[in-house]
């Protein structure tokens, strides 16, 4: 599909709307990338490290492997990507070149808090539907960001009756004698922004009670695309008479929260999210997002379609972010162990190196700095990996992309929520838990054991599997047409500066355990694929002793994404998150389930 079909996200807009978003070609020319793969240079950086990195060509040693290479890395993308303009009446557009394609984005500030009441104009009450992953943050920070800007909107959270989550909502501050916390029902009934938060499963079926419920002319707002997967999976759209929006931070719910609060003392701490506009009735969907957005503590918001969104999420949330994390270390873990390495130290040299030092690393200084820092024979151990590791992680990743394109992981995530209850005569399957092997079980030890601020060892091999991984993640949402804003986002920052944080704190398992029910249901179907197919082939291709791919090394240094992913760190927070290991981020559900 055309990158310019993903038309059909943005509907056609009141030409008096202030919130019109323009869709303009980029020629690939103008992507950064270069056409001649002879030539490929370091493009957009004002690194002088970075720029030293300029790559030339070097022979190939695994011939017709290596042209191929050369050309999937090289190459202009696919499809052209769409550079998606807004308007907005309340906030500050800015213009930032990422390898060399324009992008628009919003900076974020808590300076920004007193536009919030312009931004909301005609909206009294927002509500704030669910208690899980987002909810409690989301929530909480509008809630604080609001009463900053001395506003009297009131956010108030909608849960089921006899729900749980009343408990923890109480407790954070929300409460049914001040009209902040009801049935979920009268809550979307009475708002003017419903924000949707509940399971991607639980909208899949209950959309149609919810659009009954909407009051004309109010606004939805989701922060994950899968309802309009959903709903393009069946032939529907949203209901007509209601702005559709969407503004989703690229961080769990905790990390929203965490980065939000620490940042009370600084002016822009926080996780970066992306805004869309599928549908706007009335010309205030841009501006009702953006605000959204700033309330949230986004340091900076850039601009996607809702079909875009969750095409890169769910994909994302089975490659680096969770699922394919998740078989990286488990793959090698057994073969560090099978090798002979003690127990502690392959784990050290695994989940601790890729959660700890590995992200720390390229989240302040890029991926190259990972490479660089090594000794000339780690460099060589990083290169044996990294040739061996990317296509086998690509041919994964590829199929994943596909299966979410294509619609299929959407309804397989709805199929699964459906086999949780009984059902067809055939008994309930919750998902288990897989923290109790062996592994994690001796990650437990070594956190215990592990002293304070310790980041891990930097493990040239698990380097070089890691960074193939989340190149070959680059490259198959560029060429199916992804701004880098939003490659960048999910593919790296939500990685190493939201989730290997907290999986840090508490082991890769924990987070498996306890993330969304779509993340956690993706985690457990695609992390094998990663780990038998990297024990399968790339294991196999490097103690075969098989030529490095010098080709894939050669792209790999000189790759755009660097400068691109530069421009990004310059927009970051100066507060880095902060996760005690005690840090709690179960579910309530899951809490009082005991999953």
């Amino acid at each position: 599909m055309a990158a310019t079909s993903f038309s059909p996200s943005i509907s056609t807009l009141s030409p008096s709307s202030s919130s019109k978003i323009q869709k303009t070609l980029t020629t690939p020319s103008s992507l950064g990338f270069l056409a001649s793969p002879s030539s490929l240079g370091f493009l957009a950086s004002t690194s002088r490290s970075l720029r030293s990195l300029k790559a030339t060509r070097m022979t190939s040693g695994n011939g017709c492997g290596s042209a191929l290479a050369s050309c999937m890395v090289s190459v202009p993308a696919i499809k052209p990507q769409t550079s998606l303009d807004f308007e907005t009446s309340v906030f500050k557009k800015e213009k930032i070149s990422l390898a060399g394609h324009d992008e628009y984005i919003v900076r974020g500030g808590r300076d920004l808090f007193k536009l919030l009441p312009d931004a909301f104009k005609g909206i009294k009450q927002i509500g704030v539907i669910g208690w899980g992953s987002q909810g409690p943050a989301q929530a909480q920070n509008f809630r604080d960001s609001l009463t900053e800007a001395k506003s009297d909107i009131v956010v108030k959270i909608g849960l089921r009756k006899g729900s749980r989550s009343f408990d923890e909502a109480r407790a954070a501050g929300f409460s049914e004698e001040n009209g902040t916390l009801g049935d979920i029902w009268e809550t979307i009934s009475g708002s003017d922004l419903v924000l949707l938060l509940i399971s991607d499963a639980a909208q899949a079926d209950n959309y149609e009670k919810i659009f009954s419920h909407m009051k004309p002319n109010s606004i939805l707002g989701l922060s994950h695309g899968f309802l309009l997967g959903h709903l393009q999976s069946m032939g529907l759209d949203f209901p007509k008479n209601i702005s559709v929006i969407a503004v989703c931070p690229k961080g769990m719910g905790p990390s929203v929260r965490r980065l939000y609060v620490q940042g009370k003392e600084i002016n822009g701490a926080g996780i970066n999210s992306s805004f869309g506009v599928h549908q706007d009735v009335d010309g205030r969907a841009t501006d009702v997002a953006l605000g959204w957005s700033v309330a949230l503590g986004s340091p900076f918001t850039f601009a996607t379609t809702l079909e875009q969104e969750y095409k890169s999420d769910i994909f994302g949330e089975r490659g680096i972010l969770l699922g394919a994390v998740h078989g990286i270390v488990e793959s090698l873990f057994r073969r560090y162990t099978e090798n002979g390495m003690s127990e502690d130290l392959a784990y050290k040299n695994t989940v601790e190196c890729i959660t700890g030092i590995i992200s720390k690393t390229i989240s302040t200084q890029g991926m190259l700095a990972v490479y660089n820092s090594l000794s000339e024979e780690g460099k060589r151990e990083f290169e044996t990996a990294y040739s061996a590791s990317y296509y086998p992680c690509m041919e994964i990743l590829y199929e994943c992309y596909e299966d979410v394109a294509s619609g299929s992981e959407i309804r397989s995530v709805v199929l699964a929520g459906q086999r949780f209850y009984e059902k067809d005569g055939l008994p309930a399957f919750p998902m288990g838990k897989i923290d109790q092997t062996r592994m994690w079980k001796v990650g437990e030890q070594v956190r215990k054991s592990r002293p304070a601020g310790d980041l891990g060892p930097l493990y040239p091999f698990t380097a070089g599997v890691y960074l193939a991984l989340m190149m070959a993640q680059i490259e198959i949402l560029r060429k199916k047409g992804h701004l880098y804003s939003e490659i960048i986002n999910e593919s790296v920052i939500e990685a190493v500066d939201s989730l290997n944080p907290f999986m840090h704190a508490r082991g890769v398992s924990f987070m498996v355990d306890n993330c969304s029910t779509t993340a956690r249901l993706g985690s457990r179907k695609w992390a094998p694929r990663f780990d038998y197919i990297l024990t399968q082939q790339a294991f196999v291709t490097v103690d075969k002793g098989n030529p490095i791919n010098q080709d894939l090394l050669s792209n790999f240094l000189s790759d755009p994404v660097h400068g691109a992913i530069e421009v990004c760190a310059q927009l970051r927070p100066t507060v880095d998150i902060s996760v005690p290991p005690d840090a709690d981020f179960v579910r309530p559900e899951l809490r009082q389930s005991g999953n």
